[in-house]
């Protein structure tokens, strides 16, 4: 078991005692103090479920003509173009190659 979730059980399992131990001890006053914290949970809760951001969708914009006609423009060199091209190239060395030390086969 992963160690995380023991130590959570175990503050869940040692909090439930202690909630069923107040309530066996203390009566009905014990109930109302913690009548306060569960109403607090409950909202935090419902607030996380039911948040007013995540709840609703975005409306969906249609973009112009002119974006449209870009991103055509954009795709259509995409395809048109087989090999990528970049805005270096490699500059020859100042030292002289040597043909024997090449290898014959890469």
């Amino acid at each position: 078991m992963n160690r995380h979730a023991l130590i959570f059980w175990l503050t869940l399992a040692l909090g439930a005692y202690g909630i069923v131990n107040m309530v066996w001890n203390g009566g009905a006053g014990v109930l109302l103090s913690l009548l306060v914290p569960a109403l607090v949970f409950t909202v935090i809760f419902l607030l996380y479920k039911f948040s007013p951001g995540r709840g609703g969708r975005a409306p969906k914009i249609k973009p112009s003509a002119r974006t449209m006609a870009k991103t055509a423009n954009a795709r259509q060199q995409q395809t048109s173009s087989k090999r990528k091209t970049y805005p270096f190239h490699v500059i020859e060395g100042s030292k002289g190659k040597n043909e024997e030390e090449q290898p014959k086969y890469h």
